[in-house]
């Protein structure tokens, strides 16, 4: 139907509705039922493949920050002295000698923890 004729008859069937609705025929009720519950505008379907696209352009911004991840990452300095096993167990033996959270950190009676445990052991450098 051409819009003018939509225009028309949406305008014509407007007026109609102003009226008690026990005077409105059973077509005109099952037209306004459409019109304003009908799958058109923000309720129309969405058009074939669009799930898809969406998809594929959720991966695509997926894999394009996982690149710029894996080149920032790849710019990065080395981990800090800090961050291995030997140094995190001296840190845990300088905080019970130093009495430190003795009601629930490492220096409680009975702590079976990690600590400040959280690396693996230090790796060795080729020189």
């Amino acid at each position: 139907m051409p819009p003018q004729e939509q225009a028309e008859l949406w305008m014509a069937l407007r007026d109609r509705m102003h009226v008690d609705w026990h005077e409105l025929t059973l077509q005109e009720k099952k037209a306004a039922y459409w019109i304003a519950f009908g799958p058109h505008g923000p309720r129309s379907l969405p058009p074939p493949g669009e799930g898809w696209r969406i998809f594929n352009l959720t991966m695509l911004g997926v894999g394009v920050s996982f690149v710029i991840f894996l080149l920032i990452r790849t710019q990065a300095r080395p981990a800090p002295g800090t961050m291995n096993k030997e140094y995190q167990e001296m840190t845990n033996e300088y905080l019970k000698a130093q009495n430190t959270e003795p009601i629930s950190g490492v220096s409680s009676e009975g702590y079976k923890g990690k600590g400040q445990v959280q690396s693996g052991p230090k790796q060795k450098t080729k020189d």
